[in-house]
């Protein structure tokens, strides 16, 4: 992501130590899975900030005090994957930042922008890149990185996945994460493997942040991930699914304090003093 010989040291400690990782540090794929899985069930999925009307900042020392050393916020898909790529960069992984069209529900790909960002990583001695991702806030979301291989099935920590072509006016091959649920195959976003600078993600997260019709900027989008269970907030409602079974509960939330109370015992968040959660 960055050759910058100026750029400060990451502090690996202090990151595995939030996420709750004691595992190995070598630069290959058992790693590769298992910080990417500890991350996400350590740092929730949240977009606080936009939906005060500001952007977060994406400079790596605002993302440690604020994700890392905080310990009671989480944050966006830019966020989290600049902090990711930093640390996969720290063990020795390469990796490319990659921006993808979010096409969840969508009847053509090109309506979506690209909106999202993951990250390509590529290991020492493996030929293999990986897209990894901890970014995601959707039930379809990698829970461990997967080769970047089309029409194979994979299964990351209890989640089926898959990867496939699509096509495109472009001269790069055009994938898309697959996620299996509900019985059937259903596309979670679409991606080339062109690379993005972060200066591209200050444009981005600034527009998704502040854009009025950005459903980030409008209501309070937050999700958890425990060995358990999902939990997500959407507005002033809380849906929580089931890993084992999939069972889904859901309830509506009934006021402000509500919403509070939630983020602070289902998610460990905080939320900012002066903020309305629920409009």
């Amino acid at each position: 992501m960055s050759d910058s010989a100026s750029a400060p040291r990451f502090d690996l400690d202090a990151y595995f130590g939030r996420i709750g990782w004691a595992g190995g540090r070598r630069p290959d794929a058992a790693t590769l899975r298992g910080v990417q899985l500890a991350h996400l069930r350590a740092i929730p999925f949240e977009n606080l900030d936009a939906l005060g009307g500001r952007a977060p900042s994406l400079d790596l020392a605002d993302l440690m005090a604020k994700l890392v050393h905080g310990r009671r916020r989480g944050g966006y898909c830019y966020e989290h994957n600049t902090l990711f790529a930093a640390a996969l960069e720290a063990l020795g992984v390469r990796v490319t930042l990659l921006t993808a069209r979010v096409v969840l529900g969508a009847d053509r790909f090109a309506d979506r922008p690209r909106t999202h960002m993951a990250l390509l990583a590529e290991l020492p001695g493996d030929p293999r890149p990986y897209l990894a991702d901890v970014g995601f806030g959707a039930l379809g979301s990698l829970l461990e990185p997967v080769p970047l291989i089309a029409d194979t099935e994979f299964h990351d920590a209890g989640r089926r996945h898959r990867l496939v072509h699509a096509p495109g006016r472009g001269p790069l091959e055009t994938w898309v994460l697959q996620a299996h649920r509900a019985g059937d195959w259903q596309a979670q976003y679409a991606f080339t493997v062109e690379p993005f600078e972060p200066s591209d993600y200050e444009v981005i997260n600034w527009h998704v942040a502040t854009n009025p019709r950005s459903p980030f900027a409008r209501r309070p989008y937050v999700q958890r991930l425990t060995p358990d269970a999902h939990l997500l907030l959407d507005g002033d409602r809380l849906t929580v699914t089931r890993t084992d079974d999939g069972t889904v509960t859901e309830r509506k939330l009934p006021g402000e304090t509500e919403a509070r109370r939630a983020l602070a015992e289902e998610f460990g968040i905080d939320a900012p003093e002066g903020l309305t959660l629920l409009r």
